[in-house]
């Protein structure tokens, strides 16, 4: 039976009803227990030695000795950033997983990146100045244009390593271990780690462990102060890759990275850390230790701006002025005036044209009277 629709003019079925449109769902909340993210750390810290592993085969069969360490970091930084992006997003709900990291493109991220490549060149400076005054360094350089085109992939080498450190110390996995036991000790914890594994190093010493603790609070008070990594990441970088690029020493026992310059320092132990560098030195433990009060100077204004505790307003909404209005109508009766009359405008009549008078003339009554 055909249902009648007026509607569309006589009787014709009716059109079909429009599907019914289901209003999106919203996100269930995620847990942000401090169990949960307990879990998150140990997943994410998995994940860092697995993706070490992998970047370490994969460099080995992709191209040659020379530049296998800079495929390494590379791939490392590609994995970290791609790994950790994806537990962010699917553990955590995080819209832009890629600046919770702490790489966000904020306004000012080169100069904050630039206050920490100063602030570690400088500390750098201060070693090598006193090992230069009390002690000797003997530099000799190579002019050769193979030496020059290796400069700019031992600065990227730097550029990657120094970033793959800050992505995996100070990244998802730290975040997570201050969100479960708070960032004192997500600090220490991961201080202890990169000690460790600085520790595991051919040649590191007691000295080496301790530098590397020290450096890893350092870095970690950086990026608690900044919510972001671009003050840490120079800062590591600037630390590492002058006294490597423009001194010419080694780094963590690694000296490969200087193809121009190469520096062979003389002296004490303790104040050159030897061939391996300023990481086993005892006078550059203190540098370390004296850029801690140094960082948290320079970080205040950022500190400031990222770590203020945001204003959220509660309680109810409440009209200031209608209360007091109605306090003082309570004591001093209405003020509201009378309300103004009503003024009712009429248009104008219009006026009669004026009536001829029909009163006879005087020479018509006379001529009345003659006929008579």
């Amino acid at each position: 039976m055909a249902v009648e629709n007026e509607g569309y003019g006589g009787a014709h079925p009716a059109p079909p009803a429009a599907p019914a449109v289901r209003a999106a769902r919203p996100l269930p909340p995620v847990d942000e227990s401090r169990i949960r993210a307990y879990g998150h750390f140990l997943i994410a810290l998995v994940y860092f030695f697995f993706a070490q592993a992998l970047a370490h085969h994969a460099a080995m069969g992709l191209v040659n000795e020379a530049w296998q360490p800079l495929v390494r970091q590379a791939i490392l930084v590609f994995l970290l950033l791609l790994g950790y992006a994806g537990l962010g997003f699917a553990l955590n709900r995080q819209e832009h997983p890629i600046s919770a990291q702490g790489l966000p493109r904020r306004r000012g991220w080169m100069r904050e990146a630039g206050v920490g490549m100063a602030t570690g060149w400088g500390a750098a400076i201060v070693c090598v100045l006193v090992m230069a005054l009390f002690g000797g360094i003997a530099v000799g350089l190579s002019f050769s244009l193979s030496s020059w085109g290796w400069l700019p992939v031992d600065i990227s080498f730097y550029i990657l390593l120094c970033l793959g450190e800050e992505i995996a110390f100070r990244g998802y996995a730290f975040q997570r271990f201050a969100r479960s036991l708070g960032p004192t000790a997500a600090v220490f914890g991961f201080a202890l780690l990169y000690a460790f594994l600085e520790s595991m190093l051919t040649g590191a010493t007691r000295t080496t462990a301790l530098n590397g603790f020290v450096l890893a609070v350092v870095l970690s008070v950086a990026y608690l102060r900044t919510r972001a990594l671009w003050v840490s990441w120079g800062l590591n970088f600037g630390w590492k890759a002058s006294r490597a690029i423009v001194f010419g020493l080694a780094v963590n026992g690694d000296s490969n990275h200087s193809p121009v310059v190469q520096g062979d320092p003389t002296g004490s132990f303790w104040l050159t850390g030897g061939g391996f560098g300023f990481e086993s030195s005892w006078f550059a433990l203190f540098v370390l230790l004296a850029l801690i009060p140094v960082v948290y100077r320079l970080t205040s204004d950022l500190d400031f701006r990222y770590n203020a505790p945001e204003i959220i307003p509660g309680g109810i909404p409440v009209d200031l002025d209608a209360a007091a209005r109605r306090q003082h109508e309570a004591a001093m009766g209405s003020t509201e005036p009378a309300p103004a009359p009503l003024v009712q405008i009429v248009p104008l009549a219009s006026v009669p044209p004026a009536v001829p008078s029909e009163t006879p003339s005087t020479g018509e009554s006379n001529s009345g009277n003659e006929t008579l």
